[in-house]
């Protein structure tokens, strides 16, 4: 047998161990390579009927995208407009959409606004911003208005708020009809209201939930732009970055584009704060209280008699109340302190049918809740006779609770609280001393005992100069106090001392671009809540005897001078309203001469400082504040922003959170084609 014989021979053999070979390799599973991650969003493919049809008449739309995708919320996020009773179904089915309408107005331009709602079905990547437009006439009505809605208050963005348009005209349209168009704003609080005709509109915000479109229930959060705005349009020119693979700029193209003005709209949300008027909660807390809980601020208080047991007038009761009247403790008069039951006459001023106030009368049927016998311990208190008290303590009953923090602050008063109002105190049972050289010594000067305030008949407080790193001892002698009820107070001491001076920091604003606005500002902790209030005066406020650490700034315009932030108000009455069709949200909201309707009333306006104020012990730091100098939706740090809008997968943003250069700001794209719904996801890197 040669060799080539053998070879022939063997042959099979060696191709069927090659086979096996490669069949166990391939049988030998290994961990994938992988691949980059899915950071892109559905891309939009086509519709039936196209993006932009007219004349359409079926009522099913159908949508599909590259990829699996999911609606997510769709109840709550996707907006068609014009709004209807019956909203539209949405249902996501592998790479479809289907919006099924139950019926179509004839000659109507439509728009599907999705939002966010589309995402992929793997990563979850958002199509934000994807729009869809047809009509049921022959034409499509392509204008639109945009803008942003911030909170008047503290300027956060409001996510999830309705906005939309009135025809110029009937104020009360806002109150009686539901929007004619419509948008929602984003997580920014941005919003893009589509399919406007020609003509003079009204704007407004609403936070509905009652979902009838529009602004029927006063609990609900509302903003009205205060001109009527006209949509146009216009041809820019704007640069459009082309990066390569790498994600190098390669080339900087100058594109004509459409501009859908205005763009700028600025509304800002309140609440009227207005509520249908009545008593809720009516109680006896203990034999010597009585408690009444309205619904909303009163205006008036309630007239009160006594009917059962002795028909008579409340005499001299003592009323303890919180600074919006809703909340209203009567202290009873002797006389009806040992009284099981109370029949009460109340007079209150309550909402009637019509919405109006009206007198209204109630009687009060109120028991003595009596506490809970609690059974005696034999083995306790086996010696009645150890530690008797003194005749004079026997009738102390009355317990001082001295409100001081340690160290205590150098420029706030002395805070004693009693458990029930005083009917005569002892001013010269009050001792104050101070610590000299080890010895305790009368303070110098005079100090004052005082009430609190009218609110809070049960506080009172001393007020004196206090002096930095002092030790002081307030001593109180008995009988020094004596409540309504005739109970007397017990002996008390405490010891305190003052912070040192160098243990704070002040702070001082110089404020340009509000000279002749009267305002306030209110200085934040890290929380966004207010640590102290100060009036601007000659253009500059200063905030004295701070603790260390980081603040935060707001001023409030405040045109009638009460230090507080007033509300608005949208009770029109049937007005012609001015107009604007150039106008500048910015200025228009700021300017004091506008002149609104009898009703409408504007909440008062409030600015942020744009920084964060770091203050160290010992120091007084002055700061410059061009209040106008950072757009209104810049102002508010990040830092103390509530609501924080969602971070996108794909977002280029540096560490500050910053905008990296060659982003847009704008909020949406004014894209020449207003049917194209990719607009949004066009806005991205162009790439080679």
């Amino acid at each position: 047998m040669n060799i080539q014989t053998v070879k022939m021979r063997f042959a099979p053999a060696i191709l069927l161990s090659s086979l096996l070979v490669l069949a166990a390799a391939c049988a030998n599973i290994g961990n994938p390579s992988g691949g980059p991650r899915d950071e892109d969003p559905p891309i939009f493919i086509s519709a039936n009927p196209a993006a932009g049809s007219v004349n359409v008449s079926k009522n099913k739309i159908s949508l599909t995208f590259n990829e699996l995708i999911n609606v997510k919320d769709p109840m709550t996020k996707v907006v068609v407009s014009p709004p209807s009773k019956r909203p539209p179904r949405v249902e996501a089915l592998g790479r479809k959409i289907n919006v099924q309408f139950d019926s179509l107005r004839p000659n109507t331009t439509y728009t599907i606004d999705f939002a966010d709602a589309i995402e992929d079905n793997n990563e979850g990547n958002k199509l934000d911003g994807f729009a869809y437009t047809f009509s049921t006439g022959a034409a499509i009505d392509s204008l639109r208005i945009s803008g942003m809605v911030l909170n008047a208050r503290d300027l956060e963005p409001r996510k999830g708020i309705l906005v939309g348009v009135h025809p110029e005209g009937n104020d009360s349209s806002f109150n009686t009809t539901p929007f004619i168009r419509l948008a929602k704003t984003n997580d920014k609080g941005e919003f893009v209201i589509r399919g406007l005709k020609e003509g003079n509109y009204r704007v407004f915000a609403l936070d509905d939930k009652d979902g009838d479109y529009k602004y029927a229930n006063p609990e609900e959060d509302i903003a009205f732009f205060p001109l009527t705005v006209t949509p146009t349009t216009g041809i820019v020119e704007t640069p459009d970055t082309v990066f390569s693979p790498l994600g190098e700029v390669d080339t900087i193209i100058m594109r004509k584009r459409t501009r859908f003005l205005p763009n700028d709209i600025l509304l800002r949300t309140f609440n009227s704060e207005k509520r249908p008027q009545y008593l809720t909660k009516s109680e006896r807390i203990d034999s010597t209280r009585v408690f009444l809980k309205f619904n909303t601020t009163l205006t008036q208080l309630p007239d009160i008699s006594v009917i059962s047991p002795d028909g008579s007038e409340w005499g001299d009761y003592t009323l303890e109340r919180n600074l919006t009247n809703d909340s209203l403790v009567y202290w009873l008069p002797k006389r009806l302190v040992a009284t099981d039951s109370l029949l009460l006459q109340t007079r209150y001023l309550r909402t009637d049918s019509t919405g109006n106030l009206a007198l209204t009368t109630d009687t009060l049927k109120l028991f003595t809740i009596k506490p809970k016998v609690v059974k005696k311990d034999k083995n306790k208190d086996k010696d009645k006779n150890k530690n008797k008290l003194s005749v004079a303590d026997s009738l102390a009953r009355i317990t001082f609770n001295i409100d001081i923090e340690t160290p205590k602050e150098i420029n706030t008063p002395l805070l004693i609280k009693l458990p029930v109002p005083a009917e005569h105190i002892d001013s010269a049972a009050f001792r104050l001393e101070q610590m000299v050289d080890t010895l305790w010594r009368p303070v110098r000067g005079k100090y004052h005992l005082t009430r609190q305030d009218s609110v809070s008949p049960r506080n009172f407080q001393i007020e004196y100069p206090w002096s930095y790193d002092t030790k002081y001892r307030l001593t109180v002698d008995t009988l020094a106090v004596q409540d309504l009820y005739g109970k007397v107070s017990r002996p008390a001491v405490k010891d305190f001392s003052t912070k040192k001076e160098e243990d704070y920091c002040s702070l001082r604003f110089t404020i340009t671009g509000m000279d002749s606005i009267p305002a306030f500002v209110e200085l934040l902790n890290t929380s966004d809540a207010v640590v102290a209030t100060q009036p601007v005066k000659d253009n500059k406020v200063t905030f004295r005897f701070l603790s260390p650490g980081k603040y935060y700034a707001r001023i409030i315009e405040d045109y009638n001078n009460n230090g507080i932030f007033d509300t608005g108000d949208y009770s029109p009455t049937n007005q012609t309203a001015p107009s604007s069709s150039t106008l500048n949200s910015t200025d228009s909201t700021a300017n004091p001469q506008i002149q609104l309707r009898p009703g409408i009333k504007e909440p008062e306006l409030a600015y942020y400082y744009p920084k964060v104020v770091n203050l160290k012990k010992n120091w007084d730091k002055d700061e410059n504040w061009d209040v106008f100098a950072t757009a209104i939706n810049l102002q508010k740090p990040d830092a103390v922003k509530k609501n924080k809008p969602e971070r996108k997968k794909t977002d280029r943003t540096n560490n500050t959170g910053d905008l990296e250069e060659g982003d847009e700001e704008q909020p949406f794209d004014p894209t020449a084609n207003p049917f194209d719904p990719n607009a949004a996801a066009n806005r991205k890197k162009r790439r080679l």
